[in-house]
């Protein structure tokens, strides 16, 4: 005998003996009478599905209300307008596809599937995506998200680290079919031919991208030859370029060990990555510029820096050249009049030595007696009678004997010579 079950009797019974009851009368539809009476569960399954199947998925635009978050991960709310209201859940598995809680009061655009929740037969919408009216979510998700970043200090300048001058290996992540990665490479080849790039593909957008993005970062952070790092990808609409405003991925992006250049979208587009990164770029083509240093750029600041190092080195030599020549010519006047105080001084000491020589005595007519070893003879007794002595005059010597001696008395006291007496 087939399960109440499963049999093809109408089918939704609880029990055999339900099943034969509701048999006693073939014809009767089940419910209809006492005999074929149905259980609750199959009532409610039942009307899961009569209603499923009469509403496929649908837009429903209405009002949030009465708003909760179970700590299961579920959101329970009410959309209602000014006339009805429609109980609302969005089951934890959902909410990642949504930027952020709604709040009370916010007109939305709920898709998803009416349905019964069997256990209590409530009629509920069950949603899977929401859209506030103008950027109401997705507003409040980049608010909480930067909120989070900046408590941990991720968004503090002080933190900002300045790009290396001259990048040898430069690591990008985006999608390799992307137009952000050939202007990445054309203009960073225009630039530096040397700069070796490295591309870590990955998804940029829909479901996934955030979690191939931060396993992308994480691969540069372990690998410890690479010097810089530029993340992005081209413009898009607000949905497209979302990955980049995911939580995970721009913790991932501040803890990178090596700089980072974030480049997502156009000028206008800015997002959480932009705010964590060491350096935001307007755009992939700007990311390039900023990392790379042009050659060309380089070459000519050379130039420049040796122009200007020689005009230096030609305006110290000059200046050089005239303080010398000053000091030159202060020299030479100072010198001369040193010279001529030095003369002076010598002048007047040769005058004093002339004053003081005994050949100036000489000079003056006066004439000293010396004995044949060169001693002065200047007292009387040292002449004896007939000894031999030298007498040393003005312009020669004169050999002399003594005759006679005479001493003077000793009031005498000057001695002139023979001529002056």
């Amino acid at each position: 005998m087939p399960s109440a079950r499963n049999s093809g009797n109408g089918g939704g019974y609880e029990s055999e003996a339900e099943y034969g009851r509701a048999n006693v009368n073939p014809d009767a539809a089940p419910g209809a009478t006492p005999e074929s009476a149905i259980a609750v569960h199959t009532l409610t399954t039942a009307a899961k599905d009569l209603v499923e199947g009469a509403f496929p998925p649908l837009w429903v635009r209405g009002e949030i209300s009465d708003f909760k978050a179970h700590r299961n991960g579920h959101w329970y709310f009410a959309l209602r307008d000014a006339n009805a209201q429609i109980k609302c859940v969005v089951w934890s598995a959902q909410t990642r596809r949504i930027p952020a809680p709604p709040d009370d009061g916010m007109q939305v655009l709920a898709r998803g599937q009416m349905t019964v929740w069997p256990v209590r037969g409530d009629l509920q919408f069950s949603v899977t995506n929401i859209d506030a009216e103008g950027e109401g979510l997705w507003r409040k998700a980049l608010e909480l998200t930067r909120k989070r970043l900046e408590a941990d200090g991720l968004l503090d300048p002080a933190r900002k680290r300045s790009l290396p001058r001259f990048p040898r290996r430069i690591v990008v992540i985006t999608s390799p079919d992307g137009a952000a990665l050939h202007d990445i490479v054309k203009v960073a080849r225009g630039r530096s031919p040397d700069v070796e790039i490295i591309v870590i593909a990955s998804k940029v957008q829909g479901e996934g991208a955030p979690a191939e993005l931060v396993a992308a970062i994480h691969r540069v952070s372990r690998w410890p030859h690479a010097d810089l790092l530029i993340i992005g990808r081209g413009g898009g609409a607000r949905e497209d370029l979302w990955a980049f405003n995911d939580e995970r991925v721009a913790r991932a992006l501040a803890a990178c060990p090596i700089p980072t250049v974030s480049a997502v979208g156009h000028e206008v587009d800015i997002t959480i990555c932009d705010l964590v990164a060491d350096v935001r770029a307007a755009t992939p083509s700007a990311a390039a510029e900023l990392a790379v240093p042009s050659r060309s750029e380089l070459a000519a600041q050379v130039r420049s820096l040796a122009g200007r190092l020689a005009n230096g080195v030609r305006r110290r030599q000059d200046r050089g050249v005239a303080m010398l020549n000053r000091v030159r010519g202060r020299f030479t006047v100072g010198a001369a009049r040193v010279t001529e105080r030095r003369r002076a001084r010598l002048q007047s000491a040769a005058g004093k030595l002339d004053a003081l020589s005994p050949l100036a005595t000489l000079q003056r007519g006066y004439s000293v007696a010396r004995d044949d070893s060169g001693s002065t003879l200047s007292k009387s007794a040292q002449f004896a009678h007939g000894s031999a002595f030298n007498l040393w005059i003005s312009d020669g010597i004169v050999r002399a004997i003594v005759q006679d001696t005479r001493v003077l008395p000793a009031a005498v006291t000057d001695v002139r010579h023979p001529k002056q007496q």
